[in-house]
């Protein structure tokens, strides 16, 4: 039996093609969004700023990112968690980091949490999920089987 723990996470190739479907989603709806894409130990793998973006927008998308890869879990689905408990409403707010605004999705394959994403900006916290659910779906697509640019079959 090992002990130890072997783990599959984004890398800067699957982050910025998540950014990059990102910021054609946010310009298709007339959003400046940032976009943060981290790994599993919350470090982040690549991040962008669109021209015209609010500034604080910037650590909300990281801190959409963080919470969600670290609860496994949408951020606005830990707000339907919370929403109706006092205690866990005021409490949330003492965590540093911690965000319950929608736009932070986590990545899932096979099962396995591999990273999330973490987006903000001009628009609404549903723009920013939508968004963010795009990001999501161009990595895992990105990383189904298929054929490859440049590859040939034999006949």
């Amino acid at each position: 039996m090992s002990q130890l723990i072997q783990t599959r996470t984004v890398s800067r190739e699957l982050a910025r093609i998540g950014i990059e479907c990102a910021v054609e989603a946010s310009e298709a709806i007339g959003c400046r969004t940032c976009i943060a894409v981290i790994d599993i130990a919350g470090n982040l793998v690549s991040y962008d700023r669109m021209d015209g973006a609010p500034y604080n927008s910037a650590q909300h998308a990281h801190d959409k990112a963080i919470s969600s890869a670290g609860n496994g879990v949408a951020t606005h689905d830990m707000w339907a968690y919370v929403a109706n408990d006092p205690q866990l409403n005021l409490g949330i707010l003492k965590v540093q980091g911690l965000s319950v605004l929608g736009g932070g999705v986590p990545i899932h394959l096979d099962g396995e949490l591999i990273g999330a994403v973490g987006v903000s900006g001009s628009c609404g916290m549903a723009e920013d999920q939508a968004i963010a659910e795009a990001a999501v779906a161009a990595i895992l697509a990105a990383l189904e089987p298929g054929p490859q640019v440049g590859s040939r079959k034999d006949p």
